[in-house]
């Protein structure tokens, strides 16, 4: 049986978030967040393990964008080379966030340590997959340029690289030993857990209508109620609703899909990514490969499982698992697909997340173009700190300008365009 829910596997396997119901009538506080994601999850948990009054504001669920949807992935700074970071916002900047960002997954396993969270977190690195001769090439540059700034990463010959993978389909992988895999929607709902004991008080079904600054104060308004905060920290992006529609009009569309198989016979799983790393390629529209807990295979590439293209990738999915891993076939397990979702992913033109400042009181970092846990995570507390602390240089960032990219509508319809077009192709031989 096919399960095409909001959040796949993820919502079936996740320990449950917190109890928690929608916000109504006025308040005052400190600090309002808006948006139940990582970021907004993060901040929460950093400001009131300091005391501040938070309150966070989610119009759907916990984790009903990208936190619940996406592959589980904790890599270790942001999808382009460090050297191509440095060329899109200088030297200054590029370093910081190089360095901020190659840190991350420090931040996100320790508060799962720290916080007790079941998240099914492993951290034995991750596998970015040679799937050609110019693909490993590339994985040699991003091995000179992170060993360059002392990252424990390694490039793994196609010898090396197959009884980690499982598979003789790749020419080899870059190992990176800072990185690993957990459960998305269980990570986000133990956040939203933390910051709840911690004090932080979270509404879901709340969506945030109209913001305005009355005095000193920003008046937030919802559906049922208003708060007056000193402060706002907007983390909603690629589900930017309510009032926050004209947000899209600043990011690309871009989806991501997910087909998860059934429980596989242990003989199989012993045989597929073998020391537990999560794996991506090199391919202009990658796919990405891990297990869950209970041993299901999940695999997933650029896409949305609409009712167009549902059929498609799903079976674009089977000759993927048949080729990558004919393991899994020649088991004759009888294994089916019985998952499928996809989310979107917070896109920008130069593919490095936007900081923008609104107001000294209201700022926002949008846009991790597809690395959301480490980011997310991250700038959700240096965000928390740019109140706490006053201090305003502590997002490595440059500030911008939000801006409408025109030609946003074209350029996601020829992404979901191109990947049902190479779906339909690929593996086919």
């Amino acid at each position: 049986m096919n399960k095409d829910i909001v959040n796949g596997l993820w919502a079936e396997t996740a320990p449950a978030a917190p109890s928690l119901t929608n916000f109504e009538g006025e308040r005052e506080v400190d600090i309002v967040i808006i948006g139940g994601g990582y970021t907004g999850l993060s901040s929460a948990l950093h400001l009131a393990e300091q005391g501040t009054e938070a309150v966070l504001l989610e119009a759907e669920h916990i984790g009903f964008g990208g936190a619940g949807r996406n592959v589980g992935l904790v890599n270790a700074g942001l999808w382009l080379m460090p050297e191509d970071v440095i060329k899109i916002i200088g030297t200054e900047f590029g370093e910081r966030v190089i360095k901020e960002l190659g840190n991350s997954p420090d931040l996100v396993f320790d508060l799962i340590e720290k916080h007790g969270i079941d998240c099914e977190a492993i951290r034995k690195g991750t596998l970015h997959c040679a799937h050609s001769s110019g693909g490993f090439k590339a994985l040699r540059q991003r091995e000179e340029q992170w060993q360059k700034r002392g990252a424990p990463v390694r490039l793994l010959s196609k010898e090396e690289a197959e009884p980690k993978i499982g598979s003789k389909a790749f020419h080899g992988a870059l190992l990176d030993l800072r990185a690993g895999t957990v459960q998305p929607l269980a990570y986000a709902n133990g956040l939203a857990h933390a910051a709840q004991k911690a004090g932080a008080e979270l509404f879901i079904k709340s969506p945030v209508t109209k913001i305005q600054k009355t005095g000193k104060k920003w008046e937030i308004k919802t559906d049922r109620g208003i708060i007056k905060a000193k402060a706002v920290i907007q983390a909603c992006q690629g589900y930017a609703s309510h009032g926050f529609k004209k947000e899209k009009k600043s990011l690309i569309p871009f989806n991501y899909f997910q087909f998860a198989t059934n429980p596989l016979p242990e003989e199989v799983v012993k045989t597929i990514l073998p020391q537990g790393h999560g794996a991506w390629d090199t391919n202009l529209i990658l796919s990405s490969y891990r297990l869950d807990k209970a041993g299901r295979l999940v695999v997933g590439s650029v896409g949305s499982v609409d009712k167009l293209g549902h059929g498609l990738h799903k079976n674009w999915a089977q000759r993927t698992i048949d080729r990558v891993f004919p393991q899994v076939k020649e088991s004759d397990c009888g294994y089916s697909l019985e998952y499928g979702w996809s989310g979107r992913i917070a896109m920008t033109s130069n593919h490095v997340p936007r900081f923008h400042v609104f107001d000294d009181s209201y700022i926002t970092v949008t846009s991790y173009n597809g690395r959301g846990i480490g980011p997310g995570t991250l700038f959700g507390k240096l965000m928390a700190e740019y109140f706490l602390n006053d201090a305003s240089d502590r997002i490595p960032l440059p500030v911008s300008k939000q801006k409408s990219i025109i030609t946003r509508g074209f350029r996601g319809f020829a992404y979901e365009l191109g990947a049902r077009a190479y779906h339909f192709i690929q593996r086919r031989l």
